[in-house]
């Protein structure tokens, strides 16, 4: 394959990548999208709704027990629109990471076969040098390796905080929730 055949595929290449990329980024775009108009009509008639039924209560007493009552649903609901913000960013993330591994893995592929091809037009001698810079790449890939699975558990570490710190909100608000019932 000539070197202007070999930049043309890799002009396709890295176009197709950059297609995808931003594919990508306008999916989740949209899923955002839809996720915060939704909410908001939601939010638009839970407040209607909840208007009207304050407006209803006969005394200080039936208020504040409809406030408290209230008050879970709309944490509840809060959380769980938290929670499909992350969803849609940690697979938006996930997906842009192969798409990077893709490109990793093709741009190590390419330079693995330059070498390749270098050495064999090279003077005699020279196989320790190619031999060095193979060694190079494949300590590079293999710290990136390293890197990626850090940066996994750190990911799923955060994914698992998250998790609890919902529930705990979500227990909180319920158990304030409860308190105020058996105190009015």
């Amino acid at each position: 394959m000539s070197l202007p055949d070999q930049i043309n595929v890799a002009n396709k290449t890295a176009i197709e990548a950059a297609l995808t990329f931003a594919n990508t980024a306008f999916a989740s775009a949209e899923k955002l999208a839809t996720l915060n108009l939704n909410t908001a009509r939601a939010m638009l008639e839970d407040s209607v709704a909840t208007a009207k039924t304050l407006l209803g209560a006969k005394d200080a007493q039936e208020l504040s027990s409809l406030q408290s009552t209230l008050a879970q649903p709309a944490v509840e609901k809060i959380v769980a629109y938290s929670r499909s913000v992350y969803e849609i960013s940690a697979a938006a993330q996930e997906d842009i990471g192969k798409i990077l591994e893709g490109q990793l893995s093709e741009v190590n592929k390419n330079v693995s076969a330059a070498l390749d091809k270098a050495a064999k037009s090279a003077p005699a001698g020279s196989d320790v040098a190619v031999a060095a810079v193979k060694s190079a790449i494949a300590a590079a890939n293999s710290a990136y390796d390293s890197i990626n699975k850090a940066a996994k558990q750190v990911a799923e570490i955060a994914e698992a905080n998250v998790a609890a710190a919902t529930t705990a909100t979500v227990k909180a608000v319920g158990s304030s929730t409860a308190k105020g019932k058996k105190a009015a």
